[in-house]
């Protein structure tokens, strides 16, 4: 067994065994692997082992990747910070955008999907505990966003992504409380499925709070080489 294949059966086991605490069904977290920095081929190999989601912060690395593994059935998730001049290839080429956090961006994203594929999954990223340093948009704005965002022809809004500071534990069970609340402003409420918090470091506490899906990189795939961007 080779260093991916023992972490990525390592983190499935985490995973369930969080889950087991929090007295939890695990088909209810799904794991995200966030590639980021990571060659394709380490992609390809997660993939072989039955890995379908991976998450990707930066457009022109995930559109490199998407292409050279395009024959495979891989969902491709953008988990970094949504730009205006970018939304036109995320429209295009991924299956989730998680980091929305103004409506113009959505409204992009929502004109420049083709009619021919599915609605785009959308989630709003939420600066859950007001760190200067984080993108997202504020507690507050949420219920409006939802209303307006959700009403959008070509996306599926989704749910809320956090990424809380480290050690703040109480950010996750904020956001878990924030998105059963916002649920009633949006205008098709059975699409509201998804609470994307919880990373390498803090997976147990965030689905003992409520997180339906977990993006993963350091703990499956190593430290990241930033060099190669």
């Amino acid at each position: 067994m080779n260093d991916l294949t023992q972490a990525y059966k390592i983190v499935l086991e985490q995973i369930e065994h969080a889950c087991h605490i929090a007295q939890r069904d695990v088909d209810e977290v799904q794991l995200l692997a966030v590639s980021k920095t990571h060659p394709s081929e380490m992609l390809k190999t997660m993939y072989d082992m039955g890995q379908r989601a991976f998450g990707e912060n930066y457009l022109q690395e995930a559109l490199d990747k998407i292409e050279q593994l395009q024959d495979l059935d891989i969902e491709w998730h953008f988990i970094g910070h949504v730009q205006r001049n970018k939304t036109k290839h995320l429209a295009e080429k991924f299956a989730w955008v998680h980091g929305v956090d103004r409506l113009m961006i959505a409204e992009r994203l929502s004109s420049q999907r083709t009619v021919a594929q599915v609605p785009l999954n959308i989630c709003l990223q939420v600066n859950i505990d007001n760190q200067d340093s984080k993108d997202g948009c504020q507690p507050s704005e949420v219920e409006e966003l939802v209303q307006h965002i959700s009403q959008l022809p070509h996306l599926k809004l989704r749910g809320l992504m956090v990424i809380p500071a480290p050690n703040n534990t109480q950010a996750f069970v904020d956001a878990k409380q924030l998105f059963e609340q916002v649920k009633l402003q949006h205008a098709h409420p059975e699409d509201w499925d998804t609470l994307s918090m919880g990373m390498s470091g803090d997976m147990q506490a965030a689905i003992a709070a409520g997180s339906t899906m977990v993006r993963v990189g350091t703990a499956l795939f190593g430290a990241r080489d930033y060099s190669k961007l």
